[in-house]
């Protein structure tokens, strides 16, 4: 009796062993394709180690939730500090895909339509609005009645016919003159602009008398407990933030921010981004009225490429994409639904996320390093299995 309890104890532990070994957990792509949890850490060590990328962390999600987040490389490369996932990173125009969900939210309370024109919303017309810091000004605007036009829907699908930045001009390069002035008739068609931004940003602080910052507390950061988010510096992050790096690994001093700003001023964790992302991909993946509004195409995208001078070339290279832009988040088709997606970049930053609701899947990318945009093709293929994101519209050209 002895004999037969040992034997098919020992039977039942090599089941069970058998069992685990071909049971590891594995992340799944949204072609149905799968990868172990050490396959793909490996290969992602690999990369950051061909590229020599400074620092990196990937937050993937299957079926709505995260199943796979990992840190690589250093928050500081100097001091090697390793980087974690509740550091603190700087959002940049991660800021943008919030915004776009703070302004669907107050669309949909009635607070303000997405089709008004937005000099309704002011007491004066936008050329006299007046500012602590002059420069931020729309008074280059007087004379040009075509700021009457915008509405909050350009501002958010990029199609204002503001430059990025005022700095900026035509040819992207620096302007002296720093005026804001308009590349093209608003609505006529797509290119990114952050000033387009901040302009709804003032029109919704007027009309709800509250700033950015607490709007976005009120109704975003608390409710999902982002507690180490926020679109001003706090004294809180001192001490656990991640310095952005050259592609050389030099350290950027870490640059803070004491004044709101809806089109890049945002301080988050990927801990805490990874709250909001799988909030609006659950909305997305349950096809619910706030994630219809924020992605519904409202303007399509023929530019060949995102920035440069290229934005003023037109192709059909990503009509099979059907490569368009809603409410603060770029959009794309693919076989297994649409895709949502959103890209941050400055000096020493580059991150990119996607999600593809349908398939409940998608994946966080946020890099403390200039040169991870080169790494960022093969990333999302051995993640999420996505060869649909528009790389070379991105600019994200692999590194060898």
């Amino acid at each position: 009796f002895i004999d037969f309890i040992m034997t098919y104890s020992l039977l039942f532990l090599s089941i069970l062993i058998l069992f685990s070994s071909c049971s590891q957990d594995k992340i799944e792509h949204i072609d149905g394709n799968t990868i172990t949890e050490k396959e793909l850490t490996q290969r992602i060590q690999t990369l950051i180690d061909e590229a020599g990328v400074a620092g990196l962390v990937v937050t993937i999600f299957n079926d709505n939730e995260i199943a796979y987040q990992k840190g690589f490389g250093y928050a500081n490369y100097e001091t090697k500090d390793t980087l974690t996932t509740d550091q603190i990173f700087y959002g940049a125009s991660f800021s943008k895909a919030v915004f776009g969900y703070l302004v669907a939210d107050l669309v949909l309370d009635g607070t303000i339509d997405l089709d008004t024109p937005l000099q309704e919303y002011f007491d004066v017309p936008i050329p006299d609005l007046e500012f602590e810091k002059e420069w931020r000004g729309f008074a280059n605007l007087a004379g040009d009645d075509r700021y009457k036009d915008i509405t909050a829907r350009m501002c958010l699908n990029h199609s204002t016919g503001f430059p990025n930045w005022r700095w900026i001009d035509r040819s992207f390069d620096f302007d002296r003159d720093g005026k804001i002035h308009f590349f093209f008739d608003p609505g006529a068609r797509f290119s990114y602009s952050g000033e387009g931004m901040m302009l709804l940003q003032y029109a919704i602080e007027k009309v709800t008398g509250k700033g950015l910052e607490e709007l976005a507390q009120e109704r975003i950061f608390d409710p999902l407990e982002m507690s180490m988010t926020s679109y001003v510096w706090q004294e809180r992050f001192e001490g656990i933030f991640v310095n952005g790096h050259t592609s050389e690994h030099e350290v950027i001093p870490k640059d803070t921010e004491d004044e709101a700003g809806a089109a890049g001023s945002m301080e988050t964790t990927p801990d805490d981004y990874a709250k909001f992302f799988g909030h609006i991909l659950r909305e997305a993946s349950s096809d619910s009225e706030l994630a219809q509004l924020m992605f519904y195409p409202s303007v399509r995208i023929n530019s060949k490429a995102q920035f440069g001078i290229e934005v003023w070339q037109d192709t059909d290279e990503n009509d099979d994409i059907e490569l368009s832009y809603g409410m603060g988040w770029g959009l794309l088709k693919s076989p297994y639904g649409y895709g949502a997606f959103k890209e941050g970049s400055d000096q020493g930053w580059e991150h990119y996320s996607i999600m593809f609701p349908e398939q409940k899947t998608g994946v966080i990318i946020m890099s403390n390093s200039d040169n991870a945009e080169g790494i960022f093709k093969e990333l999302l293929e051995i993640t999420i299995g996505d060869v649909y994101t528009p790389w070379k519209w991105e600019r994200y050209i692999p590194f060898d």
